[in-house]
């Protein structure tokens, strides 16, 4: 036998090694690779499956917030300490800041853009106490709540505007 038979015979041995070899290696990668898809998948299913009801509750959450810095709910729930319209006016947006300061974390569980929206709601509430109360054709605290009420019959309430974001962002989670 010459040396080119050996190496024919080699070849002839090798080759189909090789090429099965690779066959393998491709299949079981990929295998390996659509396995860990699949945890990927399972894994991220069950993730949802627990973060959705603490989501909802967030969203719940912040609609409690929402309708509680109302301006006619909060007109209702917190009377007037006095006749002085600025004591009000304070008592009035130390309720809201309370209020978001207890719903602060939830800002957590929504997206930014509807934190930003419950944000301006609560800004946009408080602009308009602050506003009401230095007018000069509003002397008292009783004349300061009838004046945001009569201001509320002629605009929107910026919380009921985000109420109505929050509920059409909940119908994207679904």
């Amino acid at each position: 036998m010459n040396l080119e038979t050996k190496l024919l015979e080699i070849a002839a041995y090798t080759v189909p090694a090789i090429v099965t070899g690779g066959i393998a290696f491709f299949v079981l990668q990929a295998f390996f690779k659509n396995e860990e898809n699949r945890r990927r998948f399972e894994l991220l299913k069950e993730n949802q499956k627990q973060a959705l009801p603490i989501r909802l509750q967030a969203y719940e959450r912040m609609v409690l917030f929402l309708e509680r810095i109302n301006p006619p709910q909060l007109l209702m729930r917190v009377a007037p300490i006095s006749t002085n319209k600025h004591d009000y006016a304070t008592l009035l947006i130390h309720n809201i800041q309370t209020e978001f300061e207890h719903n602060l974390t939830q800002q957590v569980y929504v997206t930014a853009a509807t934190w930003e929206i419950v944000s301006k709601a609560k800004n946009t509430t408080i602009q308009m106490i602050r506003q009401k109360s230095v007018e000069e054709e509003v002397p008292t605290a009783e004349k300061l709540r009838e004046a945001i009420l009569i201001d509320l019959t002629q605009n929107d309430s910026a919380c009921a505007i985000a109420i109505s974001y929050l509920k059409e962002d909940l119908k994207k989670i679904f």
